[in-house]
């Protein structure tokens, strides 16, 4: 499969197209929702190359730091042993969690810089970073990478001899779980957009934000049971139990901040 073109002897890769595609649609998104809410639209431009410069950061040192199975050598994290690789980006590495960590960190430097509520904001981008991750995620399909365990359903896809994993030569069709994880996202965003708008006057600030996290992690946590490859530290899968955590976490933020609110009201009353 082509994974890209060459222009004056540069290897142009689709993958980073997409991840550029989809940044800026998910933007576009973040302009719609803060007009909305009345706030200026050209704020999402304005944070938009800090936030992406902090989550491709970001993304690269979650990579470096949870590497997948397959590169391992002897067990032994491969960036520790090759330092210098790590600013290698052209052979790909980047990890999502990594991604919305620093993009959250930027936004909450940012926002306090031009004085905004980080919490509205938070609220405002968490759609178009599920669309950003929902397009993103097809860059995994033309490197084909990052596939499920062998499948023969109907919507399989075909994975090249040269990117199959060791002990899976002879097998040619896989689960597609960037494909998964792409509808998945992009359900992320309507549900998002949906109660954004349901529910605007019982919701506090920062809520979408954290039922983006309670719909992304709970999706990803279900996938990495048919991934073939994950992340181990210490023999456990790295991602997978981050989305546990976060999942079971966001919920009781949730809970407990419109608690308070209640026990508030009801005080009043």
């Amino acid at each position: 499969m082509v994974n890209g073109f060459t222009i004056f002897g540069i290897k142009i890769y689709f993958y980073a197209l997409i991840i550029i595609a989809g940044a800026l649609l998910g933007a576009f998104v973040g302009t719609r929702e803060a007009k909305r809410r009345g706030f200026n639209p050209d704020i999402v431009w304005d944070m938009l190359p800090w936030l992406l410069m902090a989550g491709i950061i970001g993304a690269r040192i979650w990579h470096v730091l949870t590497p997948d199975s397959t590169i391992l050598i002897d067990g032994k994290n491969p960036y520790f042993l090759h330092p210098l690789e790590i600013f290698n980006f052209r052979k790909g590495g980047l990890g999502i969690p990594g991604a919305v960590m620093a993009g959250v960190l930027a936004l909450w430097i940012y926002a306090r810089k031009k004085k905004l509520n980080f919490s509205t904001w938070l609220d405002i981008l968490a759609p178009g970073v599920a669309l950003g991750q929902a397009i993103g995620r097809w860059g995994n399909f033309f490197n084909q990478e990052v596939y499920g365990m062998p499948s023969n359903l109907p919507w399989a896809i075909k994975i090249d001899e040269a990117h199959r994993l060791p002990g899976f030569e002879t097998v040619e069709r896989y689960h597609p779980t960037f494909l998964y994880e792409s509808i998945w996202n992009l359900l992320n965003m309507f549900v998002l957009l949906w109660v954004a708008r349901k529910f605007k006057d019982k919701l506090k600030p920062g809520d979408v934000f954290f039922l983006y996290l309670i719909i992304y992690s709970f999706g990803r946590f279900m996938l990495e049971f048919i991934r073939i490859v994950n992340s181990p530290i210490a023999g456990i899968n790295s991602n997978q139990t981050l989305m546990g955590v976060i999942f079971v976490v966001s919920i009781i933020i949730i809970l407990v901040r419109h608690k308070r609110v209640d026990k508030t009201e009801a005080a009043v009353e």
